[in-house]
């Protein structure tokens, strides 16, 4: 996996594991995302240094900063889109969320301003 990509798988799973219980910690990431224990806090830490989250030492919790947590919201709003994009032109529900999980990390901001306006109702696939 890309580093922007791992980046990016991240904070995507920190944001929805938030959104089910208040505190995060690394070994929520590793049960959910079934990762090694080792690989998830190098790539805590890593966002630590970019300054997108940072990690209580005491507690193990893991809170967003506010770029970080803007970071995390715009990816998810990527999976988001394309998952009702692929499922509106026929994908089955399970395979348009497999493949939007992959598509959202490298798609460019241009196309998925066009899909996300489709997707909107603000635009037709020609």
């Amino acid at each position: 996996m890309r580093t922007r990509e791992s980046e990016e798988m991240y904070l995507e799973t920190i944001l929805l594991l938030k959104g089910k219980k208040a505190n995060v910690r690394s070994v929520d990431i590793v049960e959910t995302l079934g990762y090694a224990k080792s690989s998830v806090s190098r790539g805590v830490n890593l966002l630590v240094k970019k300054g997108y989250i940072t990690l209580d030492h005491i507690s193990g919790d893991i809170e967003f900063t506010p770029s970080g947590k803007q970071k995390a919201q715009n990816i998810y709003e990527r999976h988001r889109v394309l998952t009702k994009a692929l499922e509106k032109i026929g994908a089955d529900a399970s395979i348009a969320e497999e493949n939007a999980c992959r598509m959202e990390h490298v798609i460019s901001d241009e196309l998925f301003a066009v899909i996300k306006a489709f997707v909107n109702g603000g635009s037709e696939i020609r």
